[in-house]
């Protein structure tokens, strides 16, 4: 189960190079349920998410390289690509999207939840702007297959 808020940002943390991060390309082969392939540094992963906008169901399995390039290839829309941060607040991990590219300057900022109730405890910090999590134009696939571009 994926149960997610995200956010635009008012300003960037500061330091941000000192937090872990991951390189992240992605793309979709279907909308609805959302199959995407993604690669994140050196994994390959097939997602299958289903519908919703802050909680739904989310598999997770595990590709070679040679399955994501050739599923890459049969993929719709444009292909993602980002820098994720994770950086450590309260008892949460912010998991802060700078989008490359065409998608360029667009930065999103995501916490999961183990459970819906553990929502209402959330206080965003600071830094965090406008709540997206029930925007359709702020969930990656609809970024990726309806073009979003620059907002």
């Amino acid at each position: 189960m994926e149960i997610e808020k995200k956010f635009l940002l008012k300003e960037m943390p500061e330091n941000l190079n000192r937090y872990p991060h991951s390189e992240i390309e992605q793309a979709y082969l279907c909308a609805a349920p959302v199959i995407r392939v993604r690669k994140k540094d050196k994994d390959y992963i097939l997602t299958y998410k289903s519908k919703g906008m802050m909680v739904r169901q989310e598999e997770e399995f595990t590709l070679t390289e040679e399955a994501y390039l050739h599923l890459l290839k049969k993929a719709d829309g444009r292909i993602i690509t980002k820098t994720r941060y994770f950086i450590p607040y309260d008892r949460w991990t912010v998991e802060l999207d700078v989008f490359h590219g065409a998608m360029e300057p667009l930065i999103m900022a995501e916490v999961e939840f183990e459970t819906e109730e553990e929502i209402q405890d959330f206080v965003p910090p600071k830094w965090f702007g406008e709540e997206v999590t029930f925007d359709p134009r702020y969930h990656n696939v609809n970024m990726a297959l309806g073009g979003n571009e620059n907002e």
